[in-house]
């Protein structure tokens, strides 16, 4: 099984990588706070393209960013959110709140 990450790319991006689940998801929750309240850009953008596999805590943790950053005066788009976590906002409603990119 992959190790979960959130790391820094260029230009504002954060990349969500690995499988998110209850044993990932804590670390990656303190991560993404700190590192959305300390980055410097104002607009970020989170790529989910290398998340692998999600449970729905995956989705908790995107609506967590989304409050950190709106907490630190910033905005967050959503790029390449996988099958599985789209299937799941989907059924919970959650589609409509995502700030998906397009």
């Amino acid at each position: 099984m992959s190790e979960a990450a959130l790391t820094a790319g260029t230009a504002g991006e954060l990349k969500l990588s690995g499988v998110l689940d209850f044993r990932s998801g804590p670390e990656l929750r303190e991560t993404g706070a700190k590192m959305i309240r300390e980055h410097g850009m104002a607009d970020l953008v989170l790529d989910c393209s290398g998340v692998l596999k999600s449970s729905s805590v995956g989705l908790s943790l995107l609506l967590a960013f989304m409050r950190d950053a709106r907490k630190a005066g910033k905005t967050l788009t959503i790029r390449s959110l996988p099958e599985d976590m789209r299937q799941i906002a989907g059924v919970s409603g959650l589609d409509e709140l995502l700030p998906l990119e397009v």
